[in-house]
């Protein structure tokens, strides 16, 4: 049985392992989670009963999860002195019997129900291990007190209710067998499993999950693009900045027409053989341009590839002392909700910090706007944007 238990574990990682190149979150200081623990244990060995020299247990835990299905970590636990361990009540301290130990654990939910990029609400984790116990005030066969030290083996599972807007804490019940497993005397040392020499527990804790480097608190799945598809997005850049520069030769264009017709109404009005009344109409024309600044999934900083379309708009206002600037900020919709919006809004401010910054543009003169996740384009990773709208009337 425990040799099936500690094969499930190994296949569980291998089977993992294939997908990591498609998961956020698996830098070494990624997933890692800390939590606390109290409960029960009672001892397996006859003669006692249900309930028996039951005794209050406590225990803190770090793990670290390799993949979303295979985690490792270390657990502490330690017995409180309350009756006496195994009928031995000749123990002064608070903490009579301590345990340290090294596990592993599969998730069966993922294991066999897949990874969705998001933890389940409820998950159920396999837990097996070996560690080091610890009693104190064991009596010699003189009857002096002596502390003991012996090779422990624990197995059991977690029921865990994944809390939190974002998934950050795990409520868990955790029944569990640990098993001495050194032999009784000198004479007969192997390793043996025996209910006899074995502890069951029922704790029950709290685990916090600390942020990942994909700014969740867990694994995300992130599309992974070929060197084609990369092309063809730039491809589709270049055709609207050509665009873009199309709207320019054509406001050119009407300018140069404004100011022919503007021309061509004063020639009228100081025209002199005949009084002509001239009625003068203003017209006011809305100048409009956009930039497009393109990012890398899960930032906001400006790659010093886009700084060309920073510059572009930056020139612009120079030239046009009138003109402004809506900068709204999009993300694509891999992460939650609050991580879009937060980012959507960083990366509107990261070029508006560029343009006040380095290229001296009055901040009054600039509006950036986190737009959270964005729709403009069929491929949802490519409104990783901040698009830049210069509105420029003059009359």
């Amino acid at each position: 049985m425990k040799k099936g238990f500690l094969t499930l574990i190994l296949a569980g990682s291998l089977m993992s392992a294939g997908a990591e190149n498609a998961l956020t979150g698996t830098k070494f200081t990624d997933n890692w989670s800390v939590g606390i623990n109290a409960g029960v244990t009672q001892p397996l060995a006859h003669p006692y009963s249900i309930g028996e020299n039951i005794r209050p247990q406590v225990d803190v835990e770090l793990y670290k999860q390799f993949t979303p299905v295979f985690k490792t970590g270390v657990e502490f636990n330690a017995g409180i002195n309350t009756t006496g361990i195994y009928g031995n009540r000749g123990v002064r301290t608070a903490f009579d019997h301590a345990n340290l130990n090294l596990l592993g654990g599969l998730n069966l939910m993922n294991l066999f129900g897949g990874y969705k990029g998001s933890p389940r609400v409820f998950e159920i984790e396999a837990l097996g291990g070996i560690g080091v116990g610890h009693v104190f005030g064991c009596k010699d066969a003189d009857g002096s007190m002596a502390h003991k030290n012996y090779m422990t083996s624990k197995f059991g599972l977690n029921l865990g209710f994944n809390i939190g807007k974002a998934k950050q804490f795990t409520l868990a019940v955790k029944p569990a067998i640990v098993y001495n497993i050194e032999g009784r005397s000198q004479s007969n040392n192997a390793v043996a499993f025996n209910s006899n020499k074995a502890n069951f527990e029922l704790m029950a804790g709290l685990a916090y999950h600390f942020k990942t480097s994909n700014g969740t608190h867990h694994f995300t799945y992130a599309r992974l693009y070929d060197q084609n598809e990369i092309d063809g997005l730039n491809d589709k850049i270049n055709n609207l900045r050509g665009e873009l520069d199309g709207k320019d030769n054509n406001l050119k264009a009407a300018n140069n027409r404004i100011n022919d017709l503007n021309n061509e109404v004063e020639r009228l009005k100081n025209r002199k053989p005949n009084e002509v009344r001239v009625v003068e109409t203003v017209t006011q024309q809305t100048r409009s341009m956009e930039s497009v600044v393109t990012f890398r999934q899960g930032k906001s900083t400006v790659d010093n590839a886009q700084l060309p379309n920073v510059e572009r708009v930056a020139t612009y206002l120079n030239n046009h002392k009138d003109a402004t600037v809506i900068i709204r900020g999009f993300a694509s919709p891999e992460g939650s909700q609050e991580v879009n919006e937060r980012i959507a809004k960083a990366r509107a401010e990261a070029v508006k910090d560029i343009l006040v910054k380095r290229y001296r543009i009055n901040a009054s003169r600039i509006d950036a706007q986190g737009n959270g996740v964005g729709d403009m384009f069929s491929e949802p990773d490519w409104n990783r944007v901040s698009i830049c709208t210069i509105d420029d009337k003059e009359k």
